[in-house]
């Protein structure tokens, strides 16, 4: 799979979501949109995290998860999701989706504008992970 931006670009999102096997794939980056396929493992999460200048929109495409978003990483609200459901996460908004199913969660994120880099794939959490903090200097 690779990054298809910013050339224009017509998919069919829901195979390649249920295709993607990696833990985050950058499918499409163009200079005011990014579109991510993510898989989380039974038990996993995206971690919690907080986007201060941009929005991001999610769409489960298999899988049962749970949803937490917040003002603050101790202030978090819960939902169920599952297939078809979309998630919307304002910026400033600190947020997570855990895999609460017995199957790899499969959804896709947009993120306008792009939070990765052209290109980026994290095969594991792990990997995604490490990228980030060296991304942060941590």
């Amino acid at each position: 799979m690779q990054d298809n931006g910013p050339n224009p670009y017509v998919v069919n999102i829901e195979e390649l979501t249920l295709q993607n096997e990696n833990f985050r794939t950058a499918a499409w980056t163009g200079s005011n949109l990014q579109m991510t396929l993510m898989t989380i493992q039974p038990g996993e999460d995206i971690g919690l995290e907080v986007h201060e200048d941009h929005d991001q929109f999610l769409r489960i495409e298999q899988g049962t998860a749970r949803v937490e978003m917040g003002p603050t990483e101790t202030s978090l609200q819960t939902w169920d999701a599952e297939d078809d459901f979309a998630i919307f996460v304002p910026a400033g908004v600190w947020h997570n989706v855990v895999n609460t199913g017995e199957e790899p969660l499969k959804l896709y994120s947009i993120y306008a504008p792009p939070e990765h880099a052209h290109g980026t794939i994290h095969e594991t959490k792990a990997i995604a992970d490490e990228a980030e903090a060296a991304e942060h200097g941590e």
